[in-house]
């Protein structure tokens, strides 16, 4: 297989979750090799999508250095990691991905109109040799070695419109797009109260989120999922995952897992070689983990 890029520059505009300001998103094709950079049209300021530039995870998945960041990125690269793209230059005018419709259907329907172009250059993945795992406290996530890469998540809230929910899916684009793509980020009425406080949250919106109060979800027209919520994290986790920077062939698995602790798990996983092989993904390769890329 070779490294792939999109066909054709593509724009969009949306509202940032946390400013509520729309921005302007624009995804450029680059050449074999570049990685999935961010670039600050506003500040003039470009940085790798790695594991070292990720600055903040407390609420969402930021990269960044001294000059500038960009907040929210998880949900675009879910999409990016489900089409298996692997060079691609991304354009913000401000400091976050805007949220569209809260899920990355949106960004997938925007790699559709750019397609998806083929490099002249061998694609690479990284097969995972032994398992790592990151635990605090009765939280985890994991990866370890799998021939059927899937992502394994159980979540629990006290919420009884939530509970816990558990889904295992089985990575390829095709079933992404069906039962992953469309999920929504979500939250609690009383949380989105006390960050439009602090001058957080002041996109969100039932356009955007699917919001719960003590006993019932608020969005008119109800979950487009009976277990949205975890099929959400599977979502995040796929974007969090991606900036390793190359297709992961492995089973992750996750209870109550977030953003801060994929994150660890991407350092720890790059840390020790012995914990992966950086492979090109030959016609061998593919035939082993097919169901990846079908």
């Amino acid at each position: 297989m070779r490294q792939t890029t999109i066909a054709k520059k593509v724009h969009n505009v949306g509202i940032g979750l946390h400013k509520g300001e729309p921005i302007r998103l624009t995804l450029e094709p680059l050449e074999a090799g570049s990685g999935i950079v961010f670039y600050r049209s506003d500040l003039g300021v470009s940085f790798k999508a790695e594991p070292k530039n990720v600055i903040n995870t407390q609420m969402a998945t930021v990269v960044g250095n001294e000059k500038g960041y960009i907040s929210t990125i998880e949900h675009l690269m879910s999409a990016i990691n489900a089409y298996g793209i692997d060079n691609i230059r991304i354009i913000v005018d401000a400091n976050e991905i805007p949220v569209m419709d809260g899920s990355s259907a949106s960004f997938c329907m925007l790699l559709d109109e750019a397609g998806v172009r083929e490099l002249d250059a061998n694609k690479k993945a990284l097969i995972i040799k032994r398992a790592v795992e990151i635990r605090e406290g009765d939280k985890l996530v994991r990866l370890s070695p799998s021939k059927s890469p899937k992502f394994d998540y159980t979540i629990k809230f006290s919420h009884p419109l939530i509970g816990t929910q558990h889904y295992v899916f089985e990575f390829s684009k095709k079933v992404y797009l069906k039962e992953i793509s469309r999920a929504r980020t979500f939250g609690f009425l009383k949380d989105v109260q006390a960050l439009r406080s602090m001058g957080l949250a002041l996109g969100g919106s039932l356009e955007n989120a699917v919001v719960i109060d003590e006993n019932k979800i608020l969005n008119p027209e109800g979950l487009r999922f009976e277990n949205e919520f975890v099929r959400h994290k599977i979502l995040d986790a796929i974007g969090d995952l991606a900036l390793v920077g190359a297709p992961i062939l492995g089973d992750y698995t996750a209870f109550a897992g977030s953003h801060d602790l994929n994150h660890k798990l991407t350092l720890a996983i790059l840390a020790d070689t012995k914990n992966l092989e950086l492979v090109d993904l030959t016609a061998e390769v593919v035939r082993e983990y097919q169901k990846v890329f079908a």
